[in-house]
Protein backbone atom coordinates (compact mmCIF):
# COMPACT_ATOMS: atom_id res chain seq x y z
CA UNK A 1 0.00 0.00 0.00
CA UNK A 2 1.31 3.44 -0.92
CA UNK A 3 0.63 6.13 1.64
CA UNK A 4 0.95 9.89 1.54
CA UNK A 5 2.32 11.74 4.52
CA UNK A 6 -0.07 14.64 5.11
CA UNK A 7 1.36 18.00 4.18
CA UNK A 8 1.01 21.05 6.35
CA UNK A 9 -2.16 23.10 5.83
CA UNK A 10 -0.04 25.76 4.15
CA UNK A 11 1.73 23.21 2.00
CA UNK A 12 0.27 24.52 -1.22
CA UNK A 13 2.01 27.82 -0.68
CA UNK A 14 5.34 26.18 0.16
CA UNK A 15 6.30 26.04 -3.50
CA UNK A 16 9.91 25.06 -2.85
CA UNK A 17 9.04 21.77 -1.15
CA UNK A 18 11.02 18.87 -2.61
CA UNK A 19 9.31 15.52 -3.20
CA UNK A 20 10.87 12.40 -1.69
CA UNK A 21 9.66 8.80 -1.90
CA UNK A 22 10.68 6.63 1.07
CA UNK A 23 10.51 2.87 0.42
CA UNK A 24 10.97 0.52 3.38
CA UNK A 25 8.91 -2.33 4.80
CA UNK A 26 9.70 -1.35 8.41
CA UNK A 27 6.97 1.07 9.61
CA UNK A 28 9.28 2.46 12.30
CA UNK A 29 11.80 3.50 9.63
CA UNK A 30 9.27 5.08 7.26
CA UNK A 31 7.55 6.94 10.12
CA UNK A 32 10.86 8.26 11.45
CA UNK A 33 12.05 9.41 8.04
CA UNK A 34 8.68 10.89 7.10
CA UNK A 35 8.58 12.93 10.31
CA UNK A 36 12.16 14.17 9.96
CA UNK A 37 11.83 15.03 6.27
CA UNK A 38 8.46 16.71 6.72
CA UNK A 39 9.98 18.81 9.51
CA UNK A 40 12.71 19.84 7.07
CA UNK A 41 10.09 20.97 4.56
CA UNK A 42 9.87 17.98 2.21
CA UNK A 43 6.74 16.58 0.58
CA UNK A 44 6.83 12.87 1.48
CA UNK A 45 5.31 9.67 0.10
CA UNK A 46 6.05 6.24 1.55
CA UNK A 47 5.77 2.71 0.16
CA UNK A 48 6.39 -0.69 1.75
CA UNK A 49 6.82 -2.93 -1.31
CA UNK A 50 8.71 -2.87 -4.58
CA UNK A 51 5.53 -2.93 -6.64
CA UNK A 52 4.08 0.06 -4.79
CA UNK A 53 7.39 1.89 -5.12
CA UNK A 54 7.37 1.57 -8.92
CA UNK A 55 3.75 2.75 -9.04
CA UNK A 56 4.49 5.69 -6.70
CA UNK A 57 7.34 6.92 -8.89
CA UNK A 58 4.91 7.15 -11.82
CA UNK A 59 2.20 8.98 -9.86
CA UNK A 60 4.19 11.07 -7.38
CA UNK A 61 7.20 11.99 -9.58
CA UNK A 62 9.67 12.33 -6.69
CA UNK A 63 12.77 14.50 -6.85
CA UNK A 64 14.71 11.81 -4.96
CA UNK A 65 14.09 8.36 -3.51
CA UNK A 66 15.19 6.49 -0.36
CA UNK A 67 15.12 2.78 -1.21
CA UNK A 68 15.55 -0.21 1.08
CA UNK A 69 17.16 -3.23 -0.58
CA UNK A 70 15.31 -5.94 1.40
CA UNK A 71 11.63 -5.69 0.44
CA UNK A 72 8.87 -8.32 0.78
CA UNK A 73 8.11 -8.82 -2.92
CA UNK A 74 11.20 -7.97 -4.98
CA UNK A 75 14.34 -6.25 -3.78
CA UNK A 76 15.51 -2.68 -4.21
CA UNK A 77 17.92 -3.64 -6.98
CA UNK A 78 14.99 -4.93 -9.03
CA UNK A 79 12.97 -1.82 -8.22
CA UNK A 80 15.79 0.35 -9.54
CA UNK A 81 16.18 -1.84 -12.63
CA UNK A 82 12.48 -1.50 -13.45
CA UNK A 83 12.59 2.27 -12.92
CA UNK A 84 15.56 2.73 -15.22
CA UNK A 85 13.98 0.40 -17.81
CA UNK A 86 10.85 2.58 -17.70
CA UNK A 87 12.91 5.73 -18.23
CA UNK A 88 12.67 7.06 -14.66
CA UNK A 89 15.94 8.74 -13.71
CA UNK A 90 15.07 9.80 -10.16
CA UNK A 91 18.18 9.86 -7.91
CA UNK A 92 18.19 6.87 -5.53
CA UNK A 93 19.79 6.55 -2.11
CA UNK A 94 19.93 2.92 -0.97
CA UNK A 95 19.22 2.50 2.76
CA UNK A 96 19.91 -1.01 4.00
CA UNK A 97 21.25 -3.27 6.73
CA UNK A 98 23.59 -4.90 4.19
CA UNK A 99 26.95 -3.37 5.00
CA UNK A 100 29.62 -5.38 3.19
CA UNK A 101 31.81 -3.73 0.57
CA UNK A 102 30.38 -6.10 -2.06
CA UNK A 103 26.83 -5.03 -1.18
CA UNK A 104 27.75 -1.36 -1.49
CA UNK A 105 29.47 -1.89 -4.81
CA UNK A 106 26.51 -3.90 -6.09
CA UNK A 107 24.08 -1.15 -5.10
CA UNK A 108 26.08 1.62 -6.72
CA UNK A 109 26.89 -0.29 -9.88
CA UNK A 110 23.20 -1.17 -10.23
CA UNK A 111 22.56 2.53 -10.78
CA UNK A 112 22.12 3.79 -7.23
CA UNK A 113 23.43 7.29 -6.54
CA UNK A 114 24.31 6.85 -2.86
CA UNK A 115 24.31 4.18 -0.17
CA UNK A 116 23.75 4.33 3.61
CA UNK A 117 23.77 1.52 6.16
CA UNK A 118 21.35 1.10 9.06
CA UNK A 119 21.55 2.39 11.76
CA UNK A 120 22.02 5.82 10.26
CA UNK A 121 22.13 9.51 11.10
CA UNK A 122 18.96 11.40 10.12
CA UNK A 123 20.94 14.61 9.66
CA UNK A 124 23.43 12.91 7.34
CA UNK A 125 20.68 11.25 5.32
CA UNK A 126 18.83 14.55 4.80
CA UNK A 127 22.08 16.24 3.79
CA UNK A 128 22.83 13.48 1.29
CA UNK A 129 19.33 13.69 -0.19
CA UNK A 130 19.68 17.43 -0.71
CA UNK A 131 23.05 16.89 -2.35
CA UNK A 132 21.55 14.31 -4.72
CA UNK A 133 18.69 16.65 -5.65
CA UNK A 134 21.02 19.56 -6.27
CA UNK A 135 23.32 17.42 -8.39
CA UNK A 136 20.37 16.17 -10.41
CA UNK A 137 18.95 19.66 -10.89
CA UNK A 138 22.34 21.01 -11.93
CA UNK A 139 22.54 18.31 -14.58
CA UNK A 140 19.10 19.34 -15.84
CA UNK A 141 20.00 23.02 -15.70
CA UNK A 142 17.37 24.05 -13.17
CA UNK A 143 19.22 24.47 -9.90
CA UNK A 144 16.91 26.29 -7.46
CA UNK A 145 18.03 29.55 -5.91
CA UNK A 146 18.82 28.94 -2.22
CA UNK A 147 18.30 32.64 -1.43
CA UNK A 148 14.94 33.78 -0.04
CA UNK A 149 14.32 37.55 -0.17
CA UNK A 150 11.51 39.60 1.27
CA UNK A 151 12.25 43.31 1.09
CA UNK A 152 15.66 43.86 2.69
CA UNK A 153 15.47 40.54 4.58
CA UNK A 154 17.61 37.75 3.11
CA UNK A 155 17.82 34.07 4.13
CA UNK A 156 20.32 31.64 2.61
CA UNK A 157 19.03 28.06 2.79
CA UNK A 158 22.46 26.63 1.98
CA UNK A 159 24.51 28.48 4.59
CA UNK A 160 21.68 29.10 7.11
CA UNK A 161 22.68 32.77 7.20
CA UNK A 162 20.13 35.54 7.73
CA UNK A 163 20.59 39.26 7.35
CA UNK A 164 18.49 42.38 7.12
CA UNK A 165 19.72 45.47 5.32
CA UNK A 166 23.13 43.80 5.17
CA UNK A 167 23.34 43.21 8.93
CA UNK A 168 23.77 39.55 10.04
CA UNK A 169 21.10 38.18 12.37
CA UNK A 170 21.80 35.24 14.68
CA UNK A 171 18.85 32.87 15.06
CA UNK A 172 18.26 29.64 16.94
CA UNK A 173 17.27 26.61 14.86
CA UNK A 174 13.58 27.04 15.74
CA UNK A 175 13.63 30.76 15.01
CA UNK A 176 15.28 29.99 11.68
CA UNK A 177 12.62 27.42 10.71
CA UNK A 178 9.85 29.82 11.71
CA UNK A 179 11.35 32.66 9.68
CA UNK A 180 11.92 30.39 6.67
CA UNK A 181 8.28 29.30 6.75
CA UNK A 182 7.08 32.91 6.97
CA UNK A 183 9.38 33.98 4.11
CA UNK A 184 8.34 31.10 1.87
CA UNK A 185 4.77 32.26 2.40
CA UNK A 186 5.35 35.99 1.92
CA UNK A 187 2.16 38.07 2.32
CA UNK A 188 0.18 34.94 3.25
CA UNK A 189 -1.58 34.99 6.63
CA UNK A 190 -0.59 31.85 8.56
CA UNK A 191 -2.60 30.66 11.53
CA UNK A 192 -1.02 29.45 14.76
CA UNK A 193 -2.19 25.93 13.91
CA UNK A 194 -0.49 26.05 10.51
CA UNK A 195 2.75 27.29 12.05
CA UNK A 196 2.65 24.64 14.78
CA UNK A 197 2.10 21.91 12.20
CA UNK A 198 4.92 23.05 9.93
CA UNK A 199 7.58 24.27 12.36
CA UNK A 200 6.95 22.06 15.39
CA UNK A 201 5.47 19.11 13.38
CA UNK A 202 2.18 17.27 13.85
CA UNK A 203 3.21 15.25 16.88
CA UNK A 204 4.11 18.29 18.94
CA UNK A 205 1.91 18.38 22.03
CA UNK A 206 2.48 22.03 22.95
CA UNK A 207 0.09 24.95 22.98
CA UNK A 208 -0.37 27.74 20.44
CA UNK A 209 1.21 30.14 22.96
CA UNK A 210 4.61 28.80 21.89
CA UNK A 211 4.00 30.41 18.49
CA UNK A 212 3.32 33.78 20.14
CA UNK A 213 6.53 33.39 22.14
CA UNK A 214 8.72 32.64 19.11
CA UNK A 215 7.07 35.36 17.02
CA UNK A 216 8.07 37.80 19.77
CA UNK A 217 11.64 36.43 19.69
CA UNK A 218 11.79 36.92 15.92
CA UNK A 219 10.40 40.43 16.11
CA UNK A 220 13.12 41.44 18.55
CA UNK A 221 15.77 40.23 16.11
CA UNK A 222 14.18 41.06 12.74
CA UNK A 223 12.14 44.18 13.44
CA UNK A 224 13.95 45.82 16.37
CA UNK A 225 14.76 49.43 15.46
CA UNK A 226 13.45 48.96 11.94
CA UNK A 227 10.16 49.23 10.07
CA UNK A 228 8.22 46.07 11.03
CA UNK A 229 7.91 43.12 8.65
CA UNK A 230 6.12 40.63 10.91
CA UNK A 231 2.49 41.58 11.47
CA UNK A 232 -0.33 40.16 13.57
CA UNK A 233 -3.67 39.78 11.84
CA UNK A 234 -6.06 39.75 14.74
CA UNK A 235 -8.08 36.57 14.93
CA UNK A 236 -6.28 35.04 11.94
CA UNK A 237 -2.55 34.67 12.55
CA UNK A 238 0.68 36.24 11.33
CA UNK A 239 2.05 37.52 8.04
CA UNK A 240 5.50 38.60 6.86
CA UNK A 241 5.79 41.23 4.14
CA UNK A 242 8.25 43.92 3.03
CA UNK A 243 8.43 46.95 5.27
CA UNK A 244 6.48 49.93 4.00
Amino acid sequence: MVTTVRESPAGAADVQALRVLVVDDEPSITQLLAMALRYDGWNVHTAATGEDAVAAVRSFLPDVMVLDIMLPDFDGMQVLSRLRHNGAHVPVLFLTALDSVDDRVRGLTAGGDDYMVKPFSIEELVARLRALVRRSQMQRGRLPNPILRVGDLVLNEDSYEVERAGEPIELTSTEYELLRFLMRNERRVLSKAQILDRVWNYDYGGKPTVVELYISYLRKKIDAGRAPMIHTVRGAGYVLKPAE
